[in-house]
């Protein structure tokens, strides 16, 4: 199984779609492996260097509409191939999000109030922010951010088919379970 959680990667902005996630010049790549040096490629944000910003990062962290766009399954394919398996936003695209459940990744909604207090808190800090995801055997999950001496925790609801698509690492794993 996937091992959610890891260090993060901010990325402090709204509505980052699917074409920045990963360019549509790259949608030809018949591997998920060919797609790797090209996550958020197309990014604009400052401050940001995907070349070197993305590297040993397995969380993404950022504020509403991730995932908006073009549907294509490449976006979280690219996220995939480069270990990242857990997007933290506001809300997500509607089909983003479920493709990224159909891959056996995680896209976790926290309210805004968390998120901004994630970005008030974390992201002055120069230390590395590593996030752990706890998820109960009810719907019943948080995320934990620790950075330092600094650690918080945030509730989310994850329903029993998400679940059960991560604990199969997707849908292709949940399929040939129940059918």
């Amino acid at each position: 199984m996937k091992q959610f959680g890891g260090n993060v990667l901010f990325l402090d902005r709204s509505d980052i779609n699917t074409d920045e996630i990963i360019p549509a010049k790259y949608l030809t790549e018949i591997t998920k492996q060919a797609l790797k040096p090209y996550l958020l490629e197309d990014l604009n944000l400052s401050g940001f260097e995907p070349k070197t910003d993305i590297a040993g990062k397995s969380v993404i962290i950022s504020r509403e509409n991730f995932g908006c766009g073009s549907s294509r399954e490449h976006a979280p394919w690219a996220l995939e191939a480069n270990g990242v398996y857990t997007v933290i936003a506001t809300n997500f695209a509607r089909i983003f999000r479920q493709n990224m459940f159909n891959c056996g990744l995680l896209a976790i909604e926290l309210d805004t109030k968390s998120v901004d207090d994630i970005f008030r808190l974390f992201t002055p800090s120069s230390t590395q922010t590593e996030c752990r995801i706890s998820i109960g055997g009810d719907s019943a999950a948080k995320v934990t951010l620790i950075a330092g001496s600094l650690s918080k925790s945030y509730p989310f609801r994850l329903d029993g088919f998400e679940k059960a698509l991560v604990e199969n690492e997707g849908w292709l794993g949940y399929a040939e379970k129940k059918y």
